[in-house]
């Protein structure tokens, strides 16, 4: 048999374990799913142990080793904190939820942390920005905060619904329908047009972030009782979601969000019991899996439907949760396209993950442009109608880099509907776009109206306003040629049908095959139990 090895760039991306840690850290002992941790720039927070009320705490990215027995820390809610996130477009803005159903937010303030590591006494603590009677929260406890990804202030904490909220205001401007269950985990597109959650009810859920109410689209998740994950692809208009099989094996499921009725792609990954915690590394197209209790991570390449297992970082001491550094902090001199901070027992562990190059230049094939940290919209604009892509720099010398036009989301008639599963949300509007600093040329609509340059960049939604090419270029006597050229239409459909028909059942048969594979496997162990149970027998 021949055998051959797939080209790729990231086929010997491996970790390496950082030897400065940060230790003597108090971290939660509370068995909520969430990261446990969250990275910016700066600073790094994490769940931490208190008796009485719940508390946060914060380190300095460079205060490596023994933290202080005492340390500041921030007490914003009056039971266990289960989530944290640090705004991408403040380093030091960082909000949490809780078991008391609260949403606080610090501003941290960098002089209290040096005090305190320099061993001055009496120092206070981190201040929360939201008074005792602020209405940020939820009436049962508050899962999970996640930040807007190009809209400034836009806050979304989760419950048994999901909520958006304009922090300058301290408003709920947008809440989605309550769920049956409590939200497992929640991801935003790529301009933030979409809310994706996933519920201990097994269902994934698609909301659109303006107009609230009812989820436009729900599809079954993973079968499996416990706790599933979900996260957009970048601008790739796909989903990722993690979970469990009825049969307890932990698996990924790779969606098209023109066509959500079926998984894409079906991976079983092994049979653990910790939940996936996916990350996704936009540009670089690979996927990152770290399991709860594991001390293990393993990382995928996406190439087009297809995914292909890349390699695995492994150790001995299992891991509680995980944060991930933005982009534009790597270290690209050193060719590190990813770094991750491991929560293990009392401290926490960076990795970082390297491409190994024999060239000191910059790698522009391993670094395309990343999200600047500078917001492509307010949150009135947001909140507006408003939609933009994430601003952009080059990571060789941190210059503006032309941002990604935006790309409407399929309307959800392309799922099939049905009364349990999907459903329209009537109130939405179209959606004006602007665009984010991308170049005039990219900016321009096709045929455009006088009325764009009067509006201040603000352009039509592509799916909505701007008129379709072919109906744009034909001509108001068509030729003969054109005439015709209904038919090779017609032609060109059945195709297209008949290519996606086969495409299924290419699907049904790689699944097919996985679960042949899979029997035999089970077969050959049962095979060699029964051997070993014969020979002590004997």
């Amino acid at each position: 048999m021949s055998r051959f090895v797939r080209p790729s760039k990231y086929r010997h991306v491996y970790g390496q374990a950082s030897k400065e840690t940060y230790q003597n850290l108090k971290i939660s002992a509370n068995a909520w799913d969430s990261d446990m941790a969250s990275v910016s720039g700066k600073y790094l927070a994490y769940n931490c142990q208190v008796s009485g009320g719940g508390a946060v705490g914060v380190v300095p990215l460079h205060a490596t080793g023994k933290l202080p027995d005492v340390f500041p820390l921030f007490r914003g809610h009056t039971a266990p904190v289960l989530d944290s996130a640090f705004s991408p477009f403040d380093d030091s803005l960082l909000a949490t939820s809780g078991e008391d159903g609260r949403v606080s937010l610090c501003r941290i303030d960098e002089g209290i942390l040096e005090e305190a590591l320099l061993g001055q006494p009496d120092v206070p603590d981190l201040k929360n920005l939201l008074n005792e009677g602020s209405k940020l929260g939820h009436g049962r406890k508050a899962g999970h905060v996640l930040f807007h990804p190009t809209a400034e202030n836009v806050l979304a904490s989760s419950s048994y619904e999901v909520k958006l909220w304009d922090i300058n205001a301290a408003d709920c401007k947008v809440e989605f329908e309550q769920q049956s269950d409590m939200v497992a985990s929640m991801a935003f597109d790529y301009t933030g047009s979409n809310l994706a959650t996933t519920c201990k009810d097994k269902k994934l859920r698609l909301f659109d972030t303006r107009s609230g109410g009812a989820a436009h689209t729900t599809v079954e998740g993973h079968t499996g009782v416990k706790a599933s994950r979900v996260i957009y692809l970048g601008d790739l208009d796909l989903i990722a979601s993690t979970g469990f099989s009825r049969m307890s094996d932990r698996q990924f499921f790779i969606y098209d969000t023109k066509m959500m009725n079926k998984p894409i792609k079906q991976v079983t990954v092994d049979t653990a019991s910790g939940t996936l915690m996916p990350y996704f590394l936009p540009g670089n197209n690979m996927l990152f899996f770290s399991g709860k209790g594991d001390g293990n991570i393993r990382y995928y390449e996406l190439e087009g439907e297809d995914v292909h297992s890349l390699s695995e970082y492994k150790s001995n001491e299992p891991q509680k949760g995980m944060a991930w550094m933005p982009i534009r902090h790597l270290n690209v001199a050193d060719c590190e396209i990813a770094r991750s901070y491991k929560v293990a027992g009392s401290h926490i562990e960076p990795i970082s993950f390297i491409v190994p190059r024999k060239s000191d230049s910059f790698q522009g094939d391993l670094f395309p442009p990343a999200a600047s940290g500078k917001a492509a919209l307010s949150a009135d604009d947001f909140f507006g109608g408003k939609t933009a892509s994430p601003l952009l720099i080059n990571l060789e010398d941190q210059s503006s880099a032309a941002s990604a036009p935006v790309k409407k989301t399929p309307a959800p008639s392309s799922v099939p509907a049905s009364p349990a599963h999907t459903r329209q949300a009537s109130s939405a509007a179209p959606t004006p776009t602007t665009s984010a600093e991308a170049p005039k040329p990219a900016s321009t609509p096709v045929n455009p109206a006088p009325t764009v340059a009067d509006a201040g960049g603000v352009v039509p939604s592509p799916a909505t306003s701007v008129p379709a090419p072919a109906a744009a270029s034909t001509p108001r006597s068509a030729s003969p040629g054109a005439i015709n050229g209904s038919s090779g239409g017609q032609e060109v459909e059945q195709l297209k049908k008949e290519n996606e028909r086969l495409t299924e059942d290419v699907r049904e048969r790689d699944a097919l095959i996985r679960k042949l594979e899979l029997q035999v496997e089970r077969l050959r162990v049962n095979a060699r139990k029964a051997k070993d149970l014969l020979a002590e027998q004997q």
